[in-house]
C-alpha cells in the first residue's frame, strides 16, 4: 500500500469516527417492578418512553426491565443515586427511610381525587418534594398519582372499626402508623408480595393501588373490595425518575428528547388514570368479589385517626413536616 492510499484510507476513517452515523448508540437500563404487557399503565408509561426516545432518532435507546427482573423495588432508589441504574417508575415512599419527606406522598387523605392530585403536581407543595429529589441525585421525568383500595378476605374495610384485627399490608409507614391507630397489625412488604401474604395467611388484608390491585390478579385471594370511590383516602406518587449521573452523561439532545417523551408519558398516564379504578371494579365484579365503599363518615372517621397518628408523627418527625402537609392541604 503506497503513500497516498495509506492517507486516504487514515482520512476516510477519521471522517468515518467524526460523522454522527458512526456515534455509538447510549442505551439506559429503566426498572420497575410490575408485570410487563399485562396492561399495568405504569409498564405502559416506561414503555411510551422507550418508544418516543427511540423515535427521536437521538442516539439514545430505553432497554426495558419489568417485573423486578433487574432490581428489587426498594433497591431501585439507591441504584439511581450511584448511577447503577438509569431510570425507574418507582414509589416514592418506598425511599422514605432515607428522605422521610417522601411519606407526605403517601399520606392518608392527603390527595382524596385525581383532580386535585393533578393540580398538586404544580404547587409549592411536590416543589418541595422535587428539591428533595434533586439535592439527592434524581429527577423527573413524568409525574404519576395514582389512587388505591383496601382488600381483605376476611372482612369488608369501611370504617377504622372494620380494620380491627385483620394483618395488613401498608405501602408505607404514614399508612402503617393509621391502621395501626385503628387496631390493625402490620406485615410490610412490596406490591408484588400481596398476592402470596393472601394465598399463606401471612395477610388478611391489604392496601395498595388500583392498578397493583389488577396487574397482581389479587381478586384471586380476596373475599371484598373497598374502591377508591368518591372517598379516596389512599393516594401514592409513582413518577418516573432518572438518575441524575446517567442525565448529566447525555448530551442536549438526548436530554430534550427524554423530557418530551416524558411529557408524552405523563399525559398518557392523566388520561388513563381515572379508568384504572373502573377496570379495578370491573376485575373484581367479574371475579365474584364483593365491591363496597366508604361513605364520607367513614372517610371522617379514618381522617381523624390519621390526623392523630401520621400527620402528627410526621410534624414531630420530619423537618419542615407540618409545612409540608400545609401546603398539600392549601391546593384547592
Amino acid at each position: 500500500m503506497n503513500y497516498f492510499t495509506k492517507t486516504a484510507l487514515a482520512m476516510s476513517v477519521a471522517m468515518l469516527a467524526a460523522s454522527p452515523m458512526a456515534q455509538a448508540e447510549t442505551t439506559l437500563k429503566a426498572s420497575h417492578q410490575w408485570p410487563g404487557g399485562k396492561g399495568d399503565v405504569r409498564d405502559e408509561m416506561v414503555q411510551i418512553l422507550a418508544r418516543e426516545v427511540a423515535n427521536a432518532n437521538v442516539d439514545l435507546k430505553i432497554q426495558v426491565y419489568p417485573g423486578k427482573s433487574l432490581f428489587k423495588p426498594r433497591e431501585q432508589w439507591g441504584a439511581m443515586v450511584k448511577g447503577v441504574l438509569d431510570i425507574a417508575a418507582f414509589p416514592l415512599d418506598y425511599a422514605s427511610g432515607r428522605h422521610p419527606e417522601f411519606s407526605a406522598t403517601l399520606m392518608p387523605g392527603l390527595v382524596r381525587n385525581h383532580d386535585r392530585a393533578s393540580r398538586l403536581n404544580t404547587s409549592p407543595f411536590m416543589d418541595d418534594i422535587k428539591k428533595v429529589i434533586n439535592d439527592a441525585g434524581v429527577v423527573v421525568l413524568a409525574d404519576a398519582w395514582l389512587a388505591g383500595a383496601f382488600a381483605s378476605k376476611k372482612q369488608c374495610i369501611t370504617s377504622p372499626e372494620s380494620m380491627k384485627g385483620q394483618v395488613t399490608r401498608a405501602a408505607g409507614p404514614a399508612f402503617e402508623q393509621m391502621l395501626v391507630g385503628a387496631g390493625a397489625s402490620i406485615a410490610s412488604m412490596p406490591s408484588s408480595e400481596i398476592y402470596t401474604g393472601l394465598q399463606t395467611g401471612v395477610l388478611d388484608a391489604a392496601n395498595t393501588s388500583s392498578g397493583s390491585f389488577v396487574s397482581y390478579r389479587i381478586y384471586e385471594q380476596a373475599t371484598c373490595l373497598t374502591k377508591p370511590g368518591a372517598n379516596a383516602l389512599w393516594f401514592m406518587y409513582e413518577p418516573i425518575l432518572m438518575s441524575k449521573r446517567s442525565w448529566d452523561e447525555l448530551n442536549e439532545d438526548q436530554q430534550k428528547a427524554l423530557l418530551a417523551a416524558g411529557k408524552v408519558a405523563e399525559d398518557y398516564f392523566l388520561g388513563e388514570a381515572k379508568s384504572l379504578d373502573d377496570k379495578l371494579v370491573e376485575a373484581y365484579s367479574n371475579a365474584g368479589v364483593e365491591v363496597v365503599e366508604m361513605s364520607g363518615d367513614d372517610y371522617d372517621q379514618w381522617l381523624a385517626i390519621a390526623k392523630e397518628t401520621s400527620y402528627k408523627n410526621f410534624a414531630e418527625k420530619v423537618d419542615g413536616g407540618q409545612a409540608l402537609i400545609d401546603k398539600a392541604l392549601a391546593v384547592e
